[in-house]
Formats: structure tokens, sequence, C-alpha cells
């Protein structure tokens, strides 16, 4: 998984260049686990970690370029960028 997560976050930081490195981490962990935990609250069959990296990378391509405006003006994700809780560049 932590090779499909450094692809991602690579994908995210060239279509974002507002994240920093840890921000686009803590994103492409966020949509993969929110994505897998939803599929199997809907109990769906886990499909395996390729699928979830081909929608995340779909998600990336469409919205990755505004996810910093998402969770700026929504409370619940507005702490991902919080550069004061950033631990990583």
């Amino acid at each position: 998984m932590e090779a499909l997560y450094e692809k991602l976050m690579e994908q995210l930081l060239a279509k974002n260049p507002n994240l920093s490195t840890g921000r686009a981490r803590t994103w492409v962990e966020l949509l993969c686990s929110d994505f897998e935990s939803t599929s199997a609250k809907a109990g769906a069959d886990y499909r395996g970690p390729e699928y979830t990296g081909n929608l995340v990378s779909q998600l990336i391509e469409s919205y990755g370029d505004k996810l910093h405006l998402f969770a700026a003006k929504n409370p619940k994700y507005a702490h991902l960028l919080n550069d004061g809780e950033d631990t990583a560049n």
C-alpha cells in the first residue's frame, strides 16, 4: 500500500501545488480509507488496493486542483490545511 500512497501523493502534488507533501499524503490516505470504509459499510466486496488506487486517482484528476478550496470551506476538513499541524514537507 505504501507504494500506492506514494504514487497517488505525487499525482496530487503535481495537480495541486498549494498542498505540502504532508498534506498531500494525508489527503491520499483519507480518500483511500474513506472509500474503503464506505464500501465496506455498504456491504460491497473488497476489490483490493489497485481498485481503490484507480478510484482515488480519478478523484485527484477531477478535483485535486481544488482540494485545498474544499477543505478551507468545510470545518470537518479545515484542519488538514492548518500549517501548524503539518509534520512533513
